[in-house]
């Protein structure tokens, strides 16, 4: 929980990793490749006194990351979103067995969510069935420019991956968090667009389609497509550290993803250990809109950072959250009044 000026906000950090890309566990000169250019939006985009060094970058553990998340970080609950990578990393990218180690000893702070592939065929649906039963799944994470063989990204509405959504939904799984944000070295750019989120957000309208890092630098598309659909949120991983290096450009993001989704559908993430999610909590509490921008977008309110910081992924994923973090309920219409006959 933070506090500040005599408000309590309870924090879910929807998007946490827990990475091993030391060389050992490279697979080849992409996986370098990748962490340092992960490494690099780390080191460009946090404040110097958050900055670690590279070897501690490579891989950090489990330990730290309890530390770092809820000892220090203000963070109640977070939610594990891996990645696989297995083309560049011999064990994968993301700790699957170490990440759900620590969702067994602190079931109470943390959900674990898996990946699947569908380029894995029937294969990977048989996985998808074990894995929805060994983790509970509530929600999967994809990464549809991740290279598998020759094939360097696949699209949501192909036919092998409307196969998986299907199957999600058989599963119980309502939650399907998308990788579509900047340009991530090897990876191709234009296996980020958020195009194909469109198709499917409105074919699978029990899904809910959470677009991580609200598809930059695809923002307006982005908008225009979820202010269609409305089972399509947005993901503040990767826009919000912009508050500490262009916070007019973060003023930017957040007041389109306020107008087009309102405050229901945003979701706070530090995209640990990108970026530590301390310093993220205080200062978007305490961010605002600019003065010269407020004529084009509207303030920030308080019960509108609470819904960003937290409620929002609770109330997605069902955790709880103690009454007095709650927001009041919204007062029911009042029965009408009888009309009293006039003699």
């Amino acid at each position: 929980m933070y506090s500040k000026d005599g408000e309590d906000y309870f924090i879910v950090d929807a998007h946490v990793a827990l990475w091993d890309a030391r060389p050992e566990n490279q697979r080849n000169i992409h996986g370098k490749q990748f962490i340092d250019c992960f490494y690099d939006y780390h080191r460009n985009l946090s404040p110097e006194s958050e900055v670690w060094t590279y070897e501690e970058y490579l891989y950090y553990g489990g330990e730290r990351l309890v530390h770092d998340l809820f000892e220090v970080g203000h963070v109640d609950h977070a939610i594990f979103q891996p990645a696989h990578l297995g083309e560049f990393y011999r064990n994968g990218f993301g700790q699957t067995e170490e990440s759900w180690a620590l969702t067994q000893a602190h079931p109470d702070r943390l959900t674990y969510n898996h990946h699947f592939d569908p380029r894995n065929g029937e294969t990977g649906l048989d996985q998808l069935r074990l894995d929805a039963e060994r983790f509970g799944l509530k929600g999967v994470k994809l990464y549809t420019a991740e290279w598998h063989g020759e094939s360097r990204g696949y699209k949501l509405d192909d036919p092998w991956s409307r196969r998986y959504l299907e199957e999600c939904l058989a599963l119980g799984i309502r939650n399907i968090h998308i990788h579509k944000g900047p340009t991530i070295r090897p990876l191709d750019r234009d296996a980020f667009d958020v195009a194909d989120v469109d198709k499917v957000a409105s074919d699978y309208t029990d899904l809910n389609f959470v677009v991580e890092h609200c598809g930059l630098p695809r923002l307006e598309d982005f908008c225009w497509i979820a202010t269609q659909e409305p089972n399509v949120h947005a993901g503040l991983a990767v826009a919000i550290p912009f508050m500490h290096t262009r916070p007019r450009y973060f003023a930017q993001i957040i007041g389109e993803l306020l107008y087009w989704l309102d405050e229901n559908r945003i979701q706070f993430s530090s995209d640990y250990g990108l970026w530590t999610p301390r310093w993220l909590v205080e200062r978007f509490v305490d961010f605002q809109i600019p003065e010269d921008m407020q004529g084009e977008y509207a303030p920030i309110t308080t019960e509108q950072r609470k819904k960003i910081l937290g409620l929002n992924a609770a109330a997605m994923y069902d955790i709880e959250v103690p009454e007095h973090l709650r927001l009041p309920e919204p007062a029911g219409p009042q029965a009408p009044v009888e009309a009293t006959a006039v003699a």
